[in-house]
């Protein structure tokens, strides 16, 4: 999700997390599930409209599990797309083996460049996803029930949850519990939901697009925006969520064409080289999307320019991420309907990381370390997907909480 270094509030390790995060989706909405011709649901929350393509409605760096039971007189569930669900388990494998790698950059520009080459596209991918699946939010009391439940509500108790395991891994026992100032991977969360309040709004104006990305490139000229709602970030990805709100099944199908795969092989070889060129530059940063121009020591005017040329790198990796994410149904379909929950779990693995002192041993620094800490993250993830954590965590990750509202509209867990 919603880690992949913002400042404040968190130590260094829960900062340096929290870039890598910066997703990931979650439910539906792109971290979580995502059903695509399910009940018409988003990546979070949300369902798809009438005429829309099926949207995902289980839960799937964005909401990340089944969604409600229907009443039995109800149509049959339409089934899940396995390409979505095969994208969003592939993304946040990229999350936490992006996250894991973090403590091994240092020394190391080999790491680095993949690090950089993968900060490149997978939160960008997500965030388009979830936007894809958010085209059905209308702001209707059932989908906004399923945005409380599906993205609020898990904001709340993994800020908590993370402020005080922070305490302990990064030895600050005076951390506040802050709602307002997102830690770690939550901030994908609190930018889901501002996102998804907005999609009608991107849905009414004229060149939504561009005029994201005008929002964009204004974020980052303007250090003063803080980190409330981590609102720097918030901005700065939101092209990307529009993007996906403006793309239609048949956009996801060119991509996924055999020219496009064949392209995209060195494509990815020079983006690789470009990344292992611009390793010792320092130029990683400007994929995390949540400083302005200042705060990166460089000129207000690369802050715009920036915002352009990260956008078109991200669009053209992303382009052929999913031409390689394979459209029929694979032993890890099924994982990439429970995409939230490996997103928002994984954290705690990678914060007991430090004081356990994982990476003090020098041969995690050779490439054959390297190799083992992608392999292990990996496998961790995927175990946090599997069915048995579900159901363990299935009630601060797709709570229902019926009792929270009035009888007449429909709850339920979000989608992503």
């Amino acid at each position: 999700m919603v880690s992949e270094l913002p400042p404040a509030r968190p130590g260094q390790g829960a900062r340096s997390c929290e870039r890598c995060s910066g997703l990931s989706g979650l439910r539906q909405e792109g971290i979580g599930q995502a059903t695509l011709p399910s009940n018409g649901t988003e990546p979070t929350p949300e369902g798809p409209e009438p005429a829309e393509p099926p949207q995902p409605t289980q839960a799937g760096p964005t909401e990340a599990g089944p969604t409600p039971a229907e009443p039995t007189q109800a149509a049959p569930a339409k089934k899940r797309d396995a390409f979505f669900d095969n994208a969003k388990y592939l993304a946040i494998l990229l999350v936490a083996v992006g996250h894991a790698w973090e403590p091994l950059r240092e020394g190391s520009r080999t790491v680095t460049a993949f690090y950089t080459l993968v900060y490149a596209f997978h939160m960008p991918a997500f965030i388009v996803i979830s936007g894809h699946f958010s085209r059905g939010f209308d702001g209707s009391p059932r989908r906004v029930k399923r945005l409380i439940t599906g993205v609020a509500v898990p904001y709340v108790v993994f800020e908590v949850a993370y402020t005080l395991v922070t305490r302990w891994t990064d030895d600050a026992p005076d951390r506040d519990v802050s709602l307002l100032d997102p830690l770690y991977l939550t901030w994908f969360l609190a930018a889901l939901f501002i996102w998804r309040l907005t999609a009608p709004v991107w849905r009414l104006v004229r060149r939504p697009l561009p005029l994201a990305l005008a929002v964009a490139m204004l974020a980052t000229l303007s250090p003063a925006i803080g980190k409330d709602l981590d609102l720097q970030r918030v901005l700065q990805f939101l092209p990307y969520f529009v993007l996906g709100l403006l793309l239609k099944p048949e956009h996801f199908r060119l991509v996924r064409r055999r020219a496009v795969r064949v392209a995209a092989v060195p494509v990815f070889a020079a983006a690789l080289a470009v990344a292992y060129w611009a390793a010792p530059r320092g130029v990683y940063p400007w994929f995390f999307h949540n400083d302005s121009a200042v705060q990166l020591g460089a000129p207000s005017w690369y802050g715009p320019v920036m915002t352009l040329a990260t956008f078109g790198c991200s669009l053209v990796l992303v382009a052929c991420f999913l031409a390689w994410v394979p459209g029929r149904h694979t032993w890890f379909t099924a994982l990439g309907a429970a995409t939230l929950y490996g997103y928002l779990l994984h954290g705690f693995v990678k914060q007991a990381a430090g004081p356990a002192h994982w990476y003090d041993h020098p041969w995690i620094h050779q490439p054959l370390g390297a190799l083992a800490v992608t392999l292990v993250a990996a496998l961790t993830v995927t175990l946090l997907c599997t069915s048995p954590v579900r159901r363990v965590f299935r009630c601060v990750v797709e709570p229902r909480a019926e009792w929270a509202f009035r009888r007449g509209g429909e709850g339920g867990r979000a989608t992503a």
